[in-house]
């Protein structure tokens, strides 16, 4: 049995605890490990084409399940019975 199962956590909330809130640091935005790396950030370079090994090279600090837990989080996000309107920035 792997740690997580014996944590009950599955991969997603294993994954999420990576992402923090914290008011001191990005002004209290969701960032990778209370770093100073918003999960916001990392999708915008993901969306725009950036590889994940593109990010890990350009990121040293980061891990592959960072990336992942960035995916995990707007994942979750979108989880909601309904959305009325987005606008495109």
């Amino acid at each position: 049995m792997q740690n997580n199962e014996r944590n009950g956590l599955n991969g997603n909330e294993q994954l999420l605890r990576r992402i923090t809130l914290n008011p001191k640091v990005c002004f209290g935005k969701p960032t990778i490990r209370n770093m100073r790396y918003p999960v916001e950030m990392i999708l915008d370079l993901l969306s725009a084409g950036m590889t994940v090994e593109e990010l890990l090279e350009d990121y040293p600090d980061l891990e592959r399940e960072d990336i992942f837990a960035c995916l995990a989080f707007a994942m979750k996000m979108v989880q909601v019975k309904s959305i009325h309107q987005v606008l495109a920035a």
